[in-house]
């Protein structure tokens, strides 16, 4: 059978360039059909992919190729230093794999972005995807008997994301850098980009949560530890020291949380945090969280309406 090569949107600074992506043995194909009992098998389907562990992967750049393998999970990244001027916004980048005597080639694309503009760093579910985290046998349910066109996002959502994409930029090509940072799994992110491009969600560097290769991680999905959170954040910020960065989460899980343990750590770069409202009335630890971020002079906004939070990003000169 032959292999089927993903790849994923990567990113570059000045001196890095980093791609990403996996080598499956066996996938399925996410059937976007508005067919509920298939939208569930084809959900589900993602969960029991089949992946290549040590398999040759070869990165198109420039004029050279480099060579690297899988680990054990199918997952292969470049990290790769850039030697000359790359151009700012997005860019094609290539990737192969062998198989037999055939070359499977696949391209996705890679963001550099200007120095000195906005870094957006937002969570998926309950952030701008209504996912109803907190009731785990509702989420399931929606997951699998919601097909990816009847999904929704909150209102006013997309506007306000579409603003800060475009915030300072005077040309349609000058996107800020968007981060999509979930404890999703790889497995559902076919799904993400779509969803996204229904909705016309600027289009996101997407960092996700290792794998899952089984039917009954699917019902973990989401799930568990949010440490890979953190890390992925704390890298980005670090990766891109000189962007002006605004946090988007929700009340749900531990977004608060996360974002002030990076705003301690990242005093200059952050300016704003958002978090979203879920239930019926806010939290009393997220206010507590709010109110000490205001201290460090970030500035906040706990919200149930994006109405509100466009709202603030003008008022605070951000869009």
């Amino acid at each position: 059978m032959k292999p089927i090569l993903q790849l994923y949107r990567g990113y570059a600074n000045e001196e890095e360039l980093i791609v990403m992506g996996h080598v499956f043995k066996r996938t399925y194909d996410y059937d976007f059909q508005k067919k509920n009992f298939k939208n569930a098998s084809s959900i589900i389907n993602q969960f029991r992919i089949k992946t290549l562990e040590n398999f040759d992967v070869y990165l198109k750049y420039g004029n050279q190729e480099i060579h690297t393998k899988t680990l054990d999970d199918g997952y292969f990244k470049f990290c790769i230093p850039l030697e000359k001027e790359t151009h700012f916004g997005w860019i094609e980048y290539e990737v192969s794999i062998k198989y037999d005597s055939e070359i499977i080639v696949s391209k996705a694309n890679f963001i550099r972005p200007h120095k000195g503009n906005l870094g957006i760093i937002s969570d998926i579910d309950d952030t701008f995807l209504i996912s109803h985290t907190q009731n785990i046998f509702r989420k399931i349910y929606i997951l699998l008997f919601k097909n990816v066109n009847d999904r929704r996002v909150f209102k006013d959502v997309v506007s306000h994301y579409q603003a800060l994409s475009s915030a300072g930029r005077h040309n349609t090509e000058g996107e800020n850098a968007f981060f999509f940072i979930s404890s999703s799994e790889w497995n559902l992110y076919r799904f993400i980009v779509k969803f996204a491009k229904i909705h016309r969600l600027p289009r996101a560097v997407i960092l996700l949560k290792d794998i899952k290769r089984s039917i009954t991680d699917f019902f973990m999905s989401g799930r568990g530890n949010h440490d890979h959170k953190f890390d992925k954040i704390k890298h980005v910020l670090e990766f891109y020291p000189n962007l002006k960065y605004v946090l988007l989460g929700d009340d749900s899980q531990q977004d608060p949380v996360l974002y002030e343990r990076i705003c301690k750590i990242f005093p200059v770069t952050v300016v704003a945090v958002y978090i979203r409202q879920t239930g019926k009335s806010q939290k009393s630890e997220v206010k507590k969280v709010m109110q000490n971020l205001e201290s460090l002079d970030v500035a906040v906004c706990y919200f149930k309406e994006s109405s509100e939070a466009i709202a603030h990003s003008k008022s605070i000169g951000i869009i």
